[in-house]
């Protein structure tokens, strides 16, 4: 009997299926910096204990979408080792801060199934939760991804979609205990504009651009313990081309916001995600974002604004076109609330 695991298949999953991801992960310093390298990303709260503290928590915590990224990837082999794609995103919560120390694991359950018209692939649907040693969620989310069959043959599972909400209500956005924005240093921040100071349907030009290399996208994949093939194997892809994860697409491009949304300083919430089209090394990513919401919170000096942000190859603020269809170019369109002083 073979002792290797080739990855689930589409037919391999059952609405119901709870699956236990295996390798916790203790997360160090060493992720943040290795982040802090591998992107531009220069929020105050997750950079110096000084400002987090000076904001009422306990020290920096790691920034949001390293969680995202540690959970994400435990997924990896039980969920997404033969995937063509994945396709997108809602639901999403960030319910704690991360803190160095702490082990993170992951566990999903199967929330819905549909097999192309194809036969060759099918969309599986799934809802992880990310604990911390303590057993608290941290983060959870839904996500779907375009999974092969292992034969072409096999009978369609009965459809099932689920029903997600198009939004997270902002009620329902968790604030980390102790946060506290009526002290916040502008200065230090890096730009002086709070929530008021935005408008909604407001579009701002991120203007910074990053050619990826091929190098940066592996190492950042493989720092998060993706496994995913077609990540990694030139040979899994007909073009001869390994697929950006597009995880990498959303750190950059958040990163690249800082430029305009300096302020919008933790995630709270995941509203939607695409992966419109591939990226690949070469491609020189920009970023913008409209401002779509905004909500007070119950913590003093902290409101919450929805954003879209999008990554692209083409023009600020070009998201579709006459037909509807995204634009040539758009790499990522991601709907997410960030808390923000007001």
């Amino acid at each position: 009997m073979s002792k290797t695991n080739a990855g689930r298949f589409f037919e391999d999953y059952a609405v119901g299926d709870v699956i236990t991801h295996a390798v916790p992960r203790t997360l160090s310093g060493g992720e943040r910096a290795l982040y802090h390298a591998l992107y531009p990303a220069r929020g105050a709260l997750y950079s110096s204990d000084a400002f987090a503290q000076s904001c009422g928590l306990r020290a920096a915590p790691l920034d949001d979408l390293i969680a995202f990224h540690t959970v994400f990837g435990k997924t990896v082999p039980d969920i997404s080792l033969n995937a063509v794609a994945n396709l997108g995103y809602a639901e999403g919560r960030w319910l704690a801060p991360v803190w160095p120390g702490d082990t993170l694991t992951a566990v999903s359950e199967v929330i819905g199934v549909k097999q192309n018209s194809n036969g060759k692939t099918g969309v599986v649907y799934v809802r992880t939760e990310g604990r911390n040693q303590h057993g608290e969620t941290v983060l959870s989310y839904v996500r779907w991804v375009m999974v092969r069959k292992r034969d072409a043959e096999a009978a369609a599972p009965e459809t099932v979609v689920p029903e997600l909400a198009k939004t997270v209500d902002a009620a329902d956005l968790v604030i980390p205990e102790g946060l506290d924005f009526t002290g916040y240093d502008f200065t230090l921040a890096g730009e002086p504009h709070r929530m008021g100071d935005y408008a909604v349907g407001e579009v701002i030009d991120h203007v910074d651009g990053v050619t990826i290399e091929e190098a940066e996208h592996m190492l950042a994949t493989r720092l998060w313990q993706n496994t995913a093939k077609v990540h990694f194997d030139a040979t899994h892809r007909e073009d001869g081309k390994r697929l950006m994860y597009g995880g990498h697409v959303i750190s950059l491009a958040r990163a690249l916001s800082f430029n305009g949304l300096a302020n919008a300083q933790m995630i709270a919430g995941l509203n939607a995600g695409a992966h419109v089209a591939p990226c690949f090394a070469g491609d020189t990513v920009r970023a913008w974002s409209e401002v779509l919401d905004m909500a007070e919170t119950s913590a003093p000096g902290v409101g919450a604004i929805r954003l879209r942000l999008v990554a692209t190859k083409g023009a600020a603020g070009v998201l579709r076109g006459d037909d509807g269809k995204y634009a040539d170019g758009v790499l990522l369109d991601l709907d997410y609330w960030a808390l923000m002083p007001v």
